[in-house]
């Protein structure tokens, strides 16, 4: 038996913001982040539509990029103080991901970060707050998901919190706000979310109702990704729906390699002065895992009809795959992403010499094998790779040499 899950009501569309005005409740509180929200104005809109819904509202604001277990806490000491029946959470996928934690330790004080952790493992949530994900940026597609991604910061590791208690009651997917991303941005959520298709596409979890919206999702994306990078505003609104459809696959779908490896690389060279953005992580790591995962017959023939959709060349599935890894290197090439560690820049630019220097890889490079071994989304992946064929990948990605393994 699977299990496919969405949000109540997803609003979407120019204006979607509007639907705060029909939330019935007492108190609700909005989790936000850096500024942006606030600088456009969509935060006063969100909060003013809130209290013509009658509610009063309070502001947790300054969720940083990569939320950390300590804003988690704090924010649900904030919840816990003024004990809102609401949670609306807008931004990026950084404050939708650290407000989804808060809300788990709101509703239930005594859990850990450790319990959070626990994959499937959530005690039934709602017993205090519902829960509104609105989201700025196209690529995470939190605002859909049963996901979210904590940073422990004192292990210099990005744990995923998965369960379908998480997913939230409501989405509101106004592409408005995402037309305000600057161009990296835009770069990075728009390969996160290839990512999430192809991958939720060749999952293991993988089904009717997540291929459809996967194919979609893939099709949209190279259609939109490149205009809506160069600033078609067009595109990038249908890039906001792209996203979310990559999201409703994945959530059900599931995910593979790319993202474990993503999620145990992004912080733990921080000693070094940054982080490897995530969704740049992806985009470097994906033709490596596209290419280890055609190893496997079936994941071979997915990856073919993922091609076919994008009427790429091949007369057969090998010639397929080439033609999908060719594919996704041009796009990084077109958005200004790096294909491996090695050349990634402090600024998440294509460098000669990257801010992770080879010797401190290999130094750790044992650890965040095993790491992304443990990673909530290899056991969907449709290859299992060993610890040697983890620690080889992860050199792929670094040097970004071929692989043929």
């Amino acid at each position: 038996m699977q299990r496919f899950t969405n949000p109540r009501d997803i609003y979407h569309g120019k204006g979607a913001l509007e639907a705060l005005k029909t939330f019935e409740g007492k108190r609700a509180v909005i989790c936000v982040g850096g500024g942006s929200m606030k600088r456009f104005g969509f935060l006063d809109k969100a909060k003013s539509y809130l209290e013509e819904a009658g509610m009063e509202v309070k502001v947790f604001e300054g969720i940083e990029s990569d939320p950390s277990v300590e804003t988690v806490m704090k924010g649900a000491a904030f919840m816990q103080e003024f004990e809102p029946d609401w949670i609306v959470a807008i931004g990026g996928g950084s404050p939708i991901d650290a407000a989804k934690a808060m809300w788990i330790k709101y509703e239930y004080p005594e859990t850990t970060f450790e319990d959070m952790c626990k994959i499937f493992g959530l005690p039934k949530l709602r017993t205090k707050a519902h829960f509104c994900a609105v989201s700025s940026t196209s690529g995470t597609a939190t605002e859909v998901t049963a996901f979210s991604i904590i940073t422990d910061y004192e292990k210099g590791i990005k744990f995923p919190i998965a369960d379908f208690e998480i997913t939230p009651d409501v989405a509101i997917v106004d592409p408005e706000l995402a037309e305000t991303m600057p161009k990296k941005l835009v770069a990075h959520t728009g390969m996160d979310a290839l990512t999430h298709a192809i991958e939720a596409y060749v999952s293991t979890a993988n089904s009717e109702f997540t291929d459809a919206d996967a194919i979609h999702a893939i099709e949209m994306i190279q259609k939109d990704l490149v205009p809506s990078y160069n600033e078609d505003m067009e595109a990038r609104d249908s890039m906001h729906t792209a996203q979310c459809l990559a999201g409703i696959a994945f959530s059900s779908g599931l995910l593979g390699i790319v993202h474990s490896m993503a999620h145990k690389t992004g912080a733990v060279f921080a000693d070094y002065g940054a982080h490897i953005i995530h969704g740049a992580a992806n985009a470097m790591y994906l033709p490596k895992v596209i290419a280890f995962n055609a190893k496997d017959e079936t994941a071979k023939k997915r990856y073919g009809v993922i091609a076919d959709y994008m009427n790429l060349e091949g007369a057969n599935d090998d010639e397929k795959v080439a033609s999908l890894i060719k594919f996704v290197r041009g796009l990084n090439d077109q958005l200004n992403i790096p294909h491996c560690i090695k050349n990634y820049g402090a600024d998440s630019y294509p460098t000669e010499q990257g801010f992770v220097p080879e010797e401190v890889f290999l130094e750790r490079l044992s650890d965040i094998a095993a790491n992304a071994l443990l990673d909530a989304c290899t056991g969907s992946n449709p290859r299992q790779p060993s610890q040697e064929e983890m620690e080889k990948l992860l050199k792929c990605c670094y040097y970004d040499t071929e692989v043929d393994f």
